[in-house]
């Protein structure tokens, strides 16, 4: 079971969205991790077949996917970032619906329906339409309608866009249990997503990989040190400046940061384990309070 990469390139006029990309997927979670705007949608598109590359090939167990059609799509599950539904439907009747257009036999997919709406913890809900639905709900459905198929790789496009804190930890929970058997992709800006469950990093950055490896081997990779360090608050644009700087907290006597740094950037700063929120900041650039800010 192997997802292969060959020199993939999408131009948009004289835009490189991805840019001469290759790399391998086998089964477990890979965690595509940037910022808005690095090519992490294109990519996703153009592995779902819904666009094909300017350039290079995506391969199947050794075979085109494009040319391996309705074979490929068979053992694919995919929840883009906006996915479409009929909001008068009632979730069960969208699952049918959705399982008919995968090609499920109506008694094979009530069974299936039941008990993935199960598995996300939609099963009670399944007489309610979907247009009452919340943002962190109508997401559990989303998995449960790409997963109707059995998908042997499941590619999601940041799942947990605009939802809270305990929404974005089901989750997580659930994709790891979904990713026992198979290759799961899972597209984000978001570095707490994946920071625990990814088998994999592979960090995008103007349509390129910039690294991909384990979690592990990327922070053992860091030259900077992480430090944290109070200084008075009127300091803090200073060193934003100088620094990496990853946090600030207003504390008593002013404020504290971590920051990431060669050198202690205080006398009394205290060195800090480093995190992908680091490694993120590393390769990405963000200073804090600065204006190409991101959510991490």
């Amino acid at each position: 079971m192997v997802l292969e990469l060959k020199n993939v390139t999408k131009d948009f006029s004289d835009v490189h969205a991805v840019d001469h990309v290759s790399f391998s997927m086998k089964k477990g979670v890979y965690g595509l991790l940037g910022v808005n705007g690095a090519g992490k949608t294109t990519l996703m598109r153009m592995l779902c077949t819904l666009i094909r590359p300017t350039a290079g090939e995506i391969l199947w167990d050794g075979k085109d996917i494009l040319a391996l059609g309705a074979e490929y799509r068979n053992v694919l599950g995919y929840l883009p970032q906006d996915f479409g539904y009929y909001p008068d439907l009632s979730i069960y009747d969208y699952m049918m619906y959705i399982a008919s257009i995968k090609g499920l036999r109506q008694g094979a997919a009530r069974k299936r329906t039941k008990q993935l709406l199960t598995q996300v913890g939609m099963a009670k809900y399944e007489k309610r339409k979907m247009k009452t639905l919340s943002g962190g709900m109508a997401r559990r459905v989303g998995i449960a309608q790409a997963m109707l198929n059995n998908p042997r790789i499941l590619i999601l496009d940041e799942p947990t866009a605009g939802l809270d804190p305990n929404e974005r930890i089901r989750f997580r929970k659930l994709i790891s249990e979904l990713s026992e058997d198979r290759l799961v992709l899972l597209s984000t800006h978001i570095v707490s997503d994946i920071e625990y469950i990814a088998n994999r990093i592979i960090l995008m950055k103007n349509g390129k990989f910039c690294y991909t490896g384990t979690t592990e081997k990327l922070l053992s990779s860091m030259e900077e040190t992480v430090w944290r360090c109070t200084v008075p608050k009127k300091k803090v644009n200073d060193f934003a400046e100088k620094y990496l700087v990853d946090n600030v907290k207003t504390v008593p006597g002013g404020a504290e940061l971590r920051v990431l740094s060669k050198v202690p950037p205080t006398e009394q700063a205290v060195r800090e384990e480093a995190t992908l929120e680091d490694a993120f900041l590393l390769y990405f650039g963000r200073k804090t309070g600065g204006k190409d800010d991101i959510e991490v």
